[in-house]
């Protein structure tokens, strides 16, 4: 890091005597361009060192916590799972010695269980836990996500073996997380639907942890989640608000300069409320700097104010760069700035209400424009009625969200008269049931669409290719987006060639065999499952690998390919089968066998544990494996077994 730190000193220096010598001499250098780009590389590497917990020595990693009493304070409460409440936790002590770090706290459910609050600090002595990194193929890395929030241990806890030390506020999350609990515990008093509170919660708090998961889903299909998600037209709408409110301010002295003060306090207290997220910590930058140039009376270009914001983010949050929300919503605003204004130039209705209309459909389809390609990466499937829940739900955002505020002050103030409890959950309630509605039009949901990362720059590059083409028209433009388009042919040729290969996987599931033959563009199923609904993660790897034919069987004695046979031993025991001369031996189902003298009448080149068996056993035949020299895999440590 000493080095980057030179070197980003060294390039500030020859950046600004080359810029002194351009400025005498008048003269614009390619050099000044080159050095600039340098310097953002050398302050980004250096950011990224510096935000770096694996590097701090007193993070807690650096400790043996190994039957240890463990203090932490809980910073964020996460959406529930099946069997756990999760919450990412500040790691204040392990023993006597003060650390730093953060955790993922899984706290067991059951009769006994509460939810935690922000900012109180409990002590236990359960010891910490690596999370587990991809099992099966194109399965979601959880670790992966949580280490870019600089998570990297978890501790499994049951409630009775938490001691509560503290229950005072100590931080800004606490204090926004008490703001967010008064506000709901006034709104329950007025008997508001579930849904709705959680609608109220999700557009104005920022907090999705209660949306049902067919609410959230239906959203999703019709192409709205957006909506659910506190980011840039939200702040936006607020920003037009409260510009509304304080416009009395301006006729006194300093005036202007006392309202944007209080524009932007009241801003980052909203994103502060809204629980810094990526998308909403973006809006409330860029937005912040919206006001201060609209009140300073200064020009401003909105793509300047886009890389401004970014660039300030990024040095106090660097790995929001990698934050799925972070990357849409730059994208959409980007396209929607980029594209929208030529959109709505290809059609001028007179009428009012068409002309709006055609606005806020421009505004949907360069957004889609912008956020397709990576939608299609991360979620694999696009909305064809996206447009519908657009143009039908944005207009009256602004008035929902006016709502929505007057109620959460009127009832904070014990003064929310029932026809409008009753009036909003009725909107709440319609827009939901057009959501529904929407979700329901599977012919315009377009699933299960395979996208890899090299299609997403290709797709990229073209529609940047087209853009550019649609602003100058010429003919240079028009060759580049000619070869973008080859660009992207070539890489879906590529990619349907790499995924027309043959390969055997031998998947990990708990308690259970899978194992997936992939031909071509066919997959034949060997598991004893009931049904192929009950392994999840067949979905990711039916994706990832362009399927289109699936084939379900009963576990065989044995498979083989063209070049490796796997002989399958289950509980039975057997496998003195004289006729077969396996290369891979898979144990399933726990079988009492003995190991060495398997090894000895097969001699196989590997033997594979799956989820199916007893992991007493398997780490028995492990140390057995290990001592005869024979390569082992077990599908629980190392993940699923791939043959080509």
């Amino acid at each position: 890091m000493t080095i980057i730190l030179y070197a980003t000193a060294f390039l500030l220096f020859l950046l600004t005597l080359i810029y002194l010598i351009s400025k005498q001499k008048r003269l614009k250098t390619v050099w000044f361009g080159v050095v600039s780009f340098l310097i953002m590389v050398c302050i980004g590497v250096l950011v990224t060192n510096i935000h770096n917990e694996k590097l701090d020595l007193d993070n807690y990693r650096a400790i043996d916590s190994d039957e240890k009493l463990i203090t932490f304070r809980i910073r964020t409460t996460l959406k529930s799972g099946n069997y756990n409440d999760k919450y990412i936790v500040d790691i204040l002590k392990i023993a006597d010695a003060s650390v730093t770090g953060k955790a993922l706290l899984n706290v067991s459910k059951d009769s006994l269980s509460v939810v935690l609050k922000v900012d109180n600090i409990y002590i236990t002595s359960e010891g910490f836990q690596s999370i587990v990194s991809t099992i099966n193929p194109y399965q979601f890395n959880y670790r992966n996500y949580l280490e870019k929030q600089y998570v990297f241990k978890q501790l499994y806890v049951k409630p009775r073996r938490l001691f509560r030390v503290s229950e005072n506020k100590h931080t800004i999350f606490g204090y926004a997380d008490l703001a967010r609990e008064t506000i709901n515990t006034k709104l329950k008093t007025y008997n508001f639907e579930p849904d709705v509170l959680a609608i109220i919660n999700a557009l104005i708090l920022g907090q999705r942890q209660d949306l049902s998961k067919d609410i959230y889903d239906s959203y999703t299909d019709a192409g709205a989640v957006h909506i659910l998600a506190v980011s840039g037209l939200h702040v936006a709408l607020i920003l037009l608000l409260l510009n509304f409110v304080l416009k009395p301010l301006k006729r006194f002295k300093y005036g202007k300069e006392i309202t944007t003060i209080i524009l932007v306090v009241l801003m980052w207290c909203f994103a502060i409320i809204a629980g810094l997220s990526a998308s909403v910590t973006r809006a409330v930058t860029m937005f912040s700097i919206i006001a201060i140039g609209m009140h300073l009376r200064r020009p401003t270009n909105i793509y300047n104010t886009l890389a401004i914001s970014i660039f300030v983010l990024l040095l106090f949050r660097p790995l929001f760069l990698f934050d799925v929300g972070f990357q849409l919503s730059y994208l959409a605003v980007i396209a929607i700035v980029a594209i929208q204004p030529r959109l709505v130039k290809l059609w001028k209705p007179k009428n009012l209400i068409l002309s709006k209309v055609w606005d806020y459909f421009t505004v949907g389809i360069a957004a889609q424009f912008g956020v397709v390609p990576i939608s299609l990466y991360y979620f694999h499937q696009f909305p064809g009625l996206f447009f519908v829940a657009n143009v039908i739900i944005i207009p009256f955002l602004g008035f929902i969200l006016g709502t929505g505020i007057l109620i959460i002050i009127l009832a904070l103030c014990n003064a929310l008269p029932k026809f409008l409890v009753d009036g909003f959950g009725f909107i709440i309630s319609c827009m939901n049931d057009l959501m529904k509605w929407l979700s329901l039009q599977e012919s315009f949901l377009f699933k299960d669409i395979s996208f890899n990362g090299w299609q997403v720059i290709s797709a990229y590059v073209f529609a940047i290719a087209c853009v550019q083409l649609a602003i100058q028209k010429n003919y240079t433009w028009l060759k580049i987006t000619l070869v973008s388009v080859l660009l992207f042919q070539g890489v879906n040729v590529f990619t349907k060639y790499k995924n027309s290969t043959n390969t055997l996987t031998l998947f990990h599931k708990s308690r259970h065999t899978v194992i997936g033959e992939k031909s071509q563009n066919k997959l034949d199923v060997y598991s004893d499952l009931d049904s192929l609904s009950q392994f999840g993660n067949l979905t990711d790897y039916i994706i990832g690998n362009n399927v289109t034919e699936i084939d379900a069987h009963k576990t065989p004695s044995f498979i083989k390919t063209k070049n490796n046979t796997i002989l399958i031993i289950d509980s039975l025991g057997i496998y003195n089968v004289k006729q077969i001369k396996p290369h891979y031996v898979l144990l399933t189902q726990s079988p009492r066998i003995n190991i060495v003298r398997l090894i000895d009448s097969l001699k196989p080149k590997q033997i594979i544990a799956d989820g199916s068996n007893y992991k007493s056993y398997v780490a028995r035949w492990k140390a057995t494996c290990l001592k005869e020299k024979i390569p082992f895999h077990y599908t629980g440590e190392k993940g699923a077994f791939i043959i080509d």
